[in-house]
Parts: C-alpha cells; structure tokens; sequence
C-alpha cells in the first residue's frame, strides 16, 4: 500500500494542474496579458444570464425569451500609456460556440467589446445584442468598439445577411461588414462558415498601433490562423477608446432561443495574444440522449416491444378522450411549430379568458391580456373563423411576420388553433391603443410632442414594412385604433391581420377590398388591387385624425352632419390658417400651445393632405415620408399638385355599399387574401 502511495499523489497532481486557469499577468513594461483555457468564477463579472458551469464553460445565454447575458474581464485595461496618447497595439483571440435549437433560426449572435463601463447600463436585448438601445445607439458619447457575430439580418441596422461578422463603432450599423467565412490557404480563396452551426470557431481581433490598422479574422477552431483577415479597418481608435476601459462579451435572444458559449479567451497589450490549448478547453453539454448499451438494446427487445405497445394503446385511449378540447396540429403546420402556442399554454396564461382580463373588443375580435410561464406580458386576440380555406396560407404569412424587427412594429409571436377559433399572441403594450388619447373626450390627452413622436415613429415603422425588411408588408389597415403604445407611450404598428406580404420587385395578388372605411384609397376601393400606396393613403388619414383629434369621417347620420376631416383641413389651408384644424386639446389652454411647435403642426397637416391625394402615383412613398418628418428633405407646395380626395368622384357610393370590418376576418379566411 505505501508503495502505491506516491503514484497516487503524482495522479492527484496531475489532475490538478489539468484544472487550473492561468490567472492574468503583467510583462517588465506593465502591459496587460492573460489566456484563459476555460473559466473559473474569479476570471470573470458577470450579469443577466451569463454564467460559468462546474466544468469551466462560459454560458453567455440560456432557453429565456428576449434577455441577454455580459460576461467581462473585472479589472480595467490600460490601452494608452500615458493619459491622453495614443492607443496601444492589442491582440485578443476567442473561441466560440452558438447553437439554436432551430437549426435554421438562430436568436441574435456574441459581441467582444471594449467598453467605458462592465454594466452596459441600459442596454437593449433582441437586435441590440445586449449592447446599446433605441436611444443611444450610434451616440458617439458611447465610446465602444465591438466586433459583432451577427445571425439575425436586422433591416434597422442595414445588416448585409442574417450570417455576418462585423465592426462596430458606437453603432450597430457596421462600419466594415462581411458574410462569415475564412480564408482557406489550400483553396487560396474564402470558404463560407455558419455561425449557428453549433461547431467551435475561433476569432483573432487584433490592432496595430503603428498602421491604425484593425484586423478580425475567423476560422473553425482546430485550423491554423489563416493569412488574410476577414475584415480589415483602418483607423485611428485614440479618439474612442479611452485611457482605461474594460473588455468582454454580450449576447442576446429573442423570440428564438440559441445558446451562445465562450471556450477560450486570451488577450495582450503591446503583443500577439497567446494561441489558446484546444484540448484542455471544456466540453460543451451533450446535444441529445447519452448513446444506449447495445447490449441492454439487444438483450431485452421483447420487454421493450411489449412495454411500449402497451404504452402507445394507453396514450391513444388518452388522446382520444381529449382531442375534442385540444387544437388540430394538420402536417403543413409543423413547419410553422415554432410559431404555434398549445391552447392550454393561452388559456392559463389569460385566466381563461375572463372578462376581467378583456382589453377590448371589435369586428376583429376580443383581446385578453396575459402571462406566460417565463413572465413575457402578452395579448391574445381571439378571432372566430367558419371556414378552413385559406388557413394555410394565413397562417404562413403569421409565421413570416413572426420574423420582423422593428422597434416600431408590435412583435407578432405566434398563432394557436382551437376548432372554430384562431388566436393570434403578440407582445402586450401596458398604454393601449392611441385612439383611445384622441377621441370622445379622452380622459387623459397627448401633447404635441408626445404626437409628433408616435407619427414620426409609425411612419418608420411603415417605412421599414415597405422598403427594408426582406419582403414588401402591405398592413392594410393603418389607423389610430391599431396603433399601441407601450410603457414610454412610443408608437407600435400592430395588428396586422389584414397584412399582405410580398416579394420585392413584384406585385400583389389580390382583388379582395379589405380595410376601414375613411382609411380606405379610392383605387383599393375602385379594384381591389393592393399596393403600398394604399397604406400611404391610409397613413395620411391617421396624420390628420392624430393632429387633430378627429376620425376621418364623423356624424354620418345625414350629409349636412357629416364631417370629412380631409376637406376640413384643405378647407383650413386654402383660406392660409392651417393650423386651425388642430385638436383643440392642444390649444384650448396657455401652457398647452406654449408646447406646439407650429412648423411641426404645419408639416404634420400638409402631409396628412399630400398623402391624401387621390391618384396614387401623386402620394409620396413612406420613405420620402420619413424624410419629410425628419426635416431632411422639404415638403413640396401644395398649390402645385391639384389636390384632389378619394370620397369624391363615386367614393361615396362605394361607401354605401361597403362591408363594415366585422365581416373581414371571415372572408379572409375563406380564401379573399
């Protein structure tokens, strides 16, 4: 036994040192370096969902919905030796790991960023991967440099694919931007990479002080460095980074979930940071069942047959018994599984649906708020349906608007099918609908900036429906009712159950008129073509009836009562006092028009009018109308474009005739798209 007694130390040694993780070290000039072949708890700072596993894994992010994880190295870094010089030379390498649990959608990818502060105070998940938010991203006061592992194609931010590797910075639009891939000496060209492939890649970031030169390479983990970077930028980094800042990770997800993983991690100052040891790095956790013993597979075949025959005869008579309270999942739905809610999961979530959770109802349906499981506020709207035809595609479009990401669009979640009843799951929004701020006599009223901020902000969110996401979204029902208002009462386009997407470059297909009366263009109403024009036209009515409190048609009892808002303030315009069609809630009181901006009332009024144009080709796109609201571009003269509006010329007796949106739904659903 004591013979056995120093070969037992010898392995206990050994086991160890195979353990420990190099702590940092400064070389004879102070300058920083470290290598880190896994982590231990004291390597790092971390918040939100990072966390460090028993065998030394970094987990940046879990199965949460819509948060985000930052993981940084605890101690400052001196980047300029003296204060205020220049920047020093850095080098940093990483290995990473981002697998989905959809093979082909991934929630958001990893950031290394050199930052003033650990916290990232304030910072956003989602599309902002955990790194800025709506308000401070591109503020040059942010003083961040970042190398971004991309794998959403976020149209905010112009992102080039949903797969790329980027340099940031103080801004989520890149300032150098490739698909990922590597070079490949022994094809002597680049080979495309898949950063959600859920294999180890590892990532160079490097800068030379002498040539102001950044440098980001990628490549598979096991391969060499290859010669030539991915991303090269030059550029002087003195006037963003500071004298000291700290480095580290931030991830996101979003609707999606992905988990994203850091193996390695080594830095330098004033030197090429060391090449990290590939197999003492930690494993990641196993993807699926632990392999079975062939021979428990083989020796007992007959008990297992009979256990399960005996199982699958038990779980029919059960199903069976609760199918008629449960949802029909067809085969074409299973593409679309991520996007679909089990009935049970909304019902708990809404109470039941009980009057007391009812936040409105309407032609469309009722809407209950709810919560889910993982704490996610939501709104379901509950939408009966008689017929099945035309539900496979409905429910392809819910899925695909599922994708968009806009800080101005209400997130469409998913969908649930129950027998006579769709049910469509959004984010919820705590103030309501904006219709509600407008009309008869609200008990609490917007002032002018608080308006000016929701148009500017759904003329963007419309902008980004038709011109930046990858398909062309036609909304088709652009109104203040279907405009809410989250917690900061920012604007979100929602409901968009009457939405036609598609392709860029084509044209719709459709002859069904769908919409509200008031909002609804002459030409939709005259041939049921669809176009973004008609949301334009549209959005010109929603610019008036928010400017001045009024819906676009009111008093319909008789024609001496009605009132088209369109000819009241073209009216207000020809005789040169525009600005009287404002909502008298904005000027009825001293402090009230102490907090109107006439320019901008002016603006708004006038483009409610040219938006309202009858001829289609006359209307502006949502584009130009951004440019408009922003002051980037002026407004054309009025006098010169032949007014004209759509309730003229026949309209009315369309009007006469038109079905009220409560028959909508159904004749959607029938196949009318």
């Amino acid at each position: 036994m004591l013979s056995k007694l120093p070969i037992l130390l010898l392995l206990l040694f050994l086991s160890l040192t195979l353990t420990v993780v190099p702590a940092p070290s400064q070389d004879d000039h102070g300058d920083l370096s470290f290598v880190f072949n896994g982590f231990k708890p004291a390597n790092l700072v971390l918040d939100g969902l990072a966390e460090i596993t028993s065998n030394g894994l970094l987990k940046l992010t879990n199965d949460t919905q819509h948060h985000m994880g930052h993981a940084f190295f605890p101690k400052s870094v001196t980047f300029k030796p003296t204060p205020n010089s220049t920047v020093s030379s850095f080098s940093a390498t990483f290995v990473f790991v981002i697998r989905s649990q959809i093979a082909t959608l991934s929630a958001h990818g990893i950031v290394f960023a050199i930052a003033p502060t650990r916290g990232l105070t304030g910072a956003r998940a989602s599309t902002y991967l955990g790194l800025f938010n709506e308000s401070n991203n591109g503020n040059a006061a942010n003083k961040v440099v970042a190398v971004e592992l991309d794998t959403i194609k976020s149209g905010e931010f112009e992102d080039i694919d949903d797969n790329h590797v980027g340099i940031d910075i103080n801004d989520l639009r890149s300032v150098k931007v490739e698909p990922a891939k590597y070079f490949d000496e022994k094809k002597g060209g680049f080979t495309n990479l898949s950063l959600i492939s859920g294999k180890p890649m590892k990532v160079w970031v490097e800068y030379d002080a002498v040539k102001k030169q950044m440098d980001v390479t990628l490549a598979p983990a096991e391969a060499v460095k290859p010669q030539k970077p991915l991303l090269s930028l030059t550029k002087d980094l003195s006037p963003i980074i500071d004298d000291t800042m700290y480095i580290g990770f931030s991830s996101s997800t979003g609707t999606a979930v992905s988990y994203h993983y850091i193996l390695g991690w080594s830095f330098k100052i004033n030197g090429k940071a060391q090449e990290l040891e590939l197999s003492q790095l930690p494993k990641l956790p196993r993807v699926g069942p632990k392999p079975k013993s062939k021979l428990l597979t083989i020796g007992l075949p007959v008990i297992c047959s009979s256990l399960v025959a005996l199982v699958i005869f038990a779980l029919v008579h059960f199903i069976k018994e609760k199918r008629k309270y449960a949802e029909v999942i067809e085969d074409w739905e299973q593409e679309y599984g991520p996007h679909r809610y089990r009935y049970k999961d909304l019902y708990m979530a809404t109470n039941g649906f009980k009057d007391k959770d009812l936040l409105g109802a309407g032609g469309f349906g009722r809407v209950y708020k709810g919560v889910l499981p993982s704490k996610t506020e939501i709104a379901v709207k509950r939408v009966s349906h008689k017929s099945r035809q035309g539900m496979r595609e409905f429910v392809a479009e819910i899925a695909s608007l599922g994708r968009l990401g806009h800080r101005n669009v209400v997130p469409l979640l998913g969908y649930c099918r129950l027998k006579g009843e769709l049910l469509l799951v959004y984010h919820y929004m705590p103030n309501g609908s904006l219709d509600k701020y407008l009309f008869d006599k609200p008990k609490k009223t917007l002032n002018w900036n608080q308006r000016f901020r929701i148009i500017k902000g759904v003329a963007s969110g419309l902008c980004y429906l038709h011109h930046q996401w990858e398909q062309v979204v036609i909304h088709r029902d652009v109104k203040a009712s279907n405009v809410l208002l989250d917690g900061e009462l920012n604007g979100r386009l929602g409901d968009f159950g009457l939405a036609r997407l598609y392709d860029h470059g084509t044209d719709p297909q459709t002859t069904h008129v769908v919409g509200t009366f008031g909002y609804l263009s002459p030409e939709h109403a005259r041939t049921g073509k669809v176009t973004t024009s008609c949301d334009v036209y549209a959005f010109g009515a929603f610019l008036l009836e928010v400017a001045c409190g009024r819906r676009p048609i009111e008093g319909r009892g008789t024609t001496e009562e009605e009132l088209v808002l369109v000819d009241w303030v073209f009216s207000c315009w020809c005789r040169g006092q525009i600005i009287d069609a404002l909502d008298s809630n904005l000027i009825e009181s001293d402090s009230a028009r102490v907090g109107v901006v006439p320019e901008e009332a002016e603006l708004v009024l006038k483009l409610g009018l040219f938006c309202s144009h009858s001829e289609p080709e006359m209307r502006p796109s949502m584009r130009e109308v951004v440019s408009f609201l922003e002051r980037d571009v002026p407004l054309p003269d009025l006098s010169t474009m032949g007014l004209t509006f759509g309730h003229r010329n026949g309209f009315d007796e369309f009007a006469m005739s038109y079905l009220s949106s409560s028959s909508v739904v159904e004749s959607v659903l029938s196949g009318g798209r």
